[in-house]
């Protein structure tokens, strides 16, 4: 298990790429040339990831004893008993620091999946700072979670680096283009494998910063300066919530261990809920400003102003699933906190539900490709907080996944329509393009079908999952998350039918003459369509499995990704495999597509309804204005606190700065005037003019002696001398 117990190489690798490509990829590589680094460190990163990932499937295979959790049940005693420091043996020291459940694992009403409970791999290294007593470790936490997302994050990186050699070609800033594309890896493997809140902190922070950097990549536009800003700022007002439900959990448990913070909750199911909930809200308010949760998803949208390979990587792989991932994470967190449980609607689940709706419907008012898919992203987030609200945790991490690998290919392949499309991003200057971009449009179509949920693509069996999480929940269904689930279903297949629609079919509505994009841009595009064909293998369902003697290879996310030595002490369930279920999300997906197309390629339906009645021109007017809530930050809250601040800014700088300033100006202007009438022209002016009356008078004195007669001169010489004579013979 080295890999597993070494696993900080994999952020490491990367974060090397990064100092490398910016202070030698200059002199010693080429600014053009840079992308070979960062492939490179790529491609060892997936390398090891995938070796991190094979271990620990073995781990959970062929569990040695230290391994496996004992299923013991700790009183409040133990809680004193978790620190920061778990030592140098990688995590050997958790041996009895792990409850579980009492009974049986087999989760779910009546069947479900069992899943070993295998400890997590904890390596400390260091300890990286002392304050007040405590101390605060440094090093990696990898279970399967974590090598779920190492795989997705290396994936998708590494093939948006490839596919970016192409696409930001002869860039003027191409060097730090990929150096912070680097770092932007770096930065989300770091916080993946953190190991106590601290660390995740910091990753997340370092996350922001990078998209921050990369959003602004063309900042010589101010729309983008403006995007990256906007995307910085909102994510603060997410962080305050961060840091304040963090110090919460710290104040509850006096530890920052993860490890420690799941077991002490999972061991003590009802204890500290208050402090529980407290800190739950707060994280939600992070939550919604990194994974673009209502009220908070505004940023997400005008992102879109980065580079496109930046985008598919935001959306798909790293920013935005940060707040899922640390849902996932900190679970119980949540699960004791919002009473998942025992509820029937709580504010995770409505927040998350309520964002897949709302998201789905903007995605209908954009004419931007790149803005359709963001909106998108914003509904599919929603979906997976609103599956961790409901209790569906292999759901939502499984649609995490699956999520993924299909939006990252959509995303490049509007890169590669716009590259081909004299690089407008307008579907109402696309049209036709099927004809002369085969791959992209094969490519394309597929991903949509799996982001439908269209059987057997991989989102059909990730949705399906959802759809089934929410209408059974634990002890209680929540009927209203179903309904949510249920419209964004039927919607998303309606607005990804409107996309092809405008941009692969009817007539090219463009300039010059479209081409399909280069291997390099079109290659990484069909692996990423066959994963969005094969991922949904990953968690297959028994009953799919059984008619072919496979039935022992369902369920391989739950089975590997859950953290169960965590879930099942919270007694959380798995819901059994539903046709019934399968069959309303698939046919609701079939309505979309179907209606979608009766009213594009058939003209069939309402047409010109927003121009004829009111009531929908007002909703559709709603949705182009993304329900005003630009309008509301920008010119209400915003404005409410900016317009009496620069009220009072302006009138400071008027009565009292300017008015210093024109008193200090005025006195000086006196004293000038002073000095200049007295003392320049009354003192020294005098001065200098009497002296010169003086001398003039002297001159007309001594003007007379000077007659010009030598006899005058002789006398005056003579009588001078006898004069000075008289005056030697007395003195001496």
């Amino acid at each position: 298990m080295w890999m597993l117990e070494n696993a900080f190489l994999i952020p490491l690798i990367p974060a090397i790429s990064f100092v490398v490509i910016l202070f030698f990829g200059k002199r010693y590589i080429g600014a053009d040339r840079v992308h070979v680094v960062g492939i490179t460190a790529l491609s060892l990163v997936w390398l090891l990831s995938a070796v991190a990932a094979f271990q620990w499937t073995q781990r959970v295979e062929n569990p040695t004893p230290d391994a496996v959790v004992q299923i013991e049940h700790h009183g409040d005693d133990h809680g004193d008993d978790h620190g920061d420091d778990h030592g140098d043996d990688h995590g050997d020291d958790h041996g009895d620091d792990h409850g579980a459940a009492v009974g049986d694992s087999e989760g779910g009403h009546g069947g479900g999946h069992s899943s070993p409970l295998i400890r997590p791999v904890i390596s400390t290294f260091s300890q990286w700072w002392s304050n007040a007593g405590v101390d605060f470790a440094v090093g990696t936490f990898v279970d399967g979670q974590t090598v779920l997302l190492l795989m997705v994050v290396a994936t998708i990186s590494l093939l948006v680096h490839i596919y970016s050699t192409e696409y930001v070609k002869g860039d003027r800033r191409y060097l730090h283009y990929y150096a912070f594309l680097s770092l932007f890896t770096a930065s989300m493997l770091f916080f993946v494998m953190a190991q106590n809140i601290i660390q995740l902190i910091v990753g997340w922070e370092l996350v922001g910063v990078c998209s921050f950097v990369l959003i602004g990549h063309w900042w010589e536009e101010k729309p983008n300066t403006d995007a990256a800003l906007k995307a910085f700022l909102t994510n603060r007002v997410g962080d305050v919530g961060l840091l304040v439900g963090m110090i919460v959990l710290w104040g509850t448990f006096q530890t920052f261990d993860i490890d420690a913070i799941n077991t002490l909750i999972s061991t003590n199911p009802g204890a500290h809920h208050l402090a529980l909930l407290v800190a739950a809200c707060c994280l939600m308010a992070a939550v919604a400003s990194k994974s673009g949760q209502f009220p908070l998803h505004t940023w997400l949208p005008d992102a879109m102003a980065g580079p496109t390979p930046v985008s598919a990587l935001i959306h798909a792989a790293t920013m935005v699933v940060a707040g899922v991932y640390m849902i996932a994470r900190l679970y119980p967190v949540f699960y004791e906190g919002f009473s998942i449980g025992t509820s029937s609607i709580n504010l995770m689940a409505f927040i998350g539900g309520f964002t897949a709706l709302i998201g789905a419907g903007l995605a209908f008012a954009q004419w931007d490709i790149k803005k359709v898919l963001a909106y998108s992203t914003v509904s599919q987030l929603g979906y997976m907080v609103m599956a961790l609200g409901v209790g569906a945790w292999t759901a939502a991490m499984f649609h995490l996944f699956t999520h993924a690998f299909f939006k990252a290919c959509l995303f490049l392949g509007a890169g590669s329509v716009s590259h081909a499309a004299h690089h407008t991003f307008d579907m109402r200057e696309m049209g036709g393009l099927r004809k002369d971009m085969p791959h992209t449009y094969r490519t394309f179509v597929i991903s949509s079908l799996a982001l439908a949920g269209i059987f057997p693509f991989a989102g059909f069996w990730s949705k399906d999952e959802i759809l089934l999480g929410s209408l059974v929940g634990q002890q209680n269904g929540y009927p209203l998350m179903l309904i949510f689930g249920c419209a964004v279903a039927l919607m998303t297949a309606a607005y990804m039918t409107r996309v092809i629609w405008y941009t692969f079919h009817g007539e090219f509505r463009g300039h010059g003459q479209p081409h399909e994009s280069p291997k390099v841009m079109t290659v990484p595009l069909w692996i990423l369509a066959g994963m969005a064909v094969v991922a949904g293998a990953f968690n297959l369902p028994g009953p799919v499995l059984e008619p072919i003697g496979l039935e022992g290879l369902a369920h391989r996310i739950q089975t590997y990704a859950e953290p169960s030595v965590y879930l099942n002490g919270l007694g959380l369930s798995h819901p059994d495999p539903s046709l019934t279920m399968a069959l309303v999300g698939l046919a609701l997906a079939l309505s979309g597509i179907v209606i979608t197309y009766l009213y594009y390629w058939r003209r069939r339906g309402l047409h010109g309804l927003t121009e004829r009645n009111r009531y929908a021109r007002t909703g559709y007017k709603v949705l182009e204005n993304k329900y005003y809530l630009d309008h509301l930050y920008n010119d209400v809250v915003v404005d409410t606190v900016k317009r009496p601040i620069a009220k009072w800014a302006n009138d400071f700088n008027q009565n009292v700065l300017d008015r210093a300033v024109n008193t200090a100006g005025e006195t000086a202007r006196d004293v000038g005037r002073w000095v200049y009438k007295w003392i320049d022209q009354g003192a020294i002016d005098g001065s200098v003019n009497a002296a010169a009356r003086g001398a003039d008078s002297s001159g007309e004195g001594l003007r007379s002696i000077q007659s010009g007669k030598v006899q005058n001169y002789g006398q005056l010489l003579f009588g001078a001398a006898a004069v000075l004579a008289i005056v030697f013979v007395i003195v001496v």
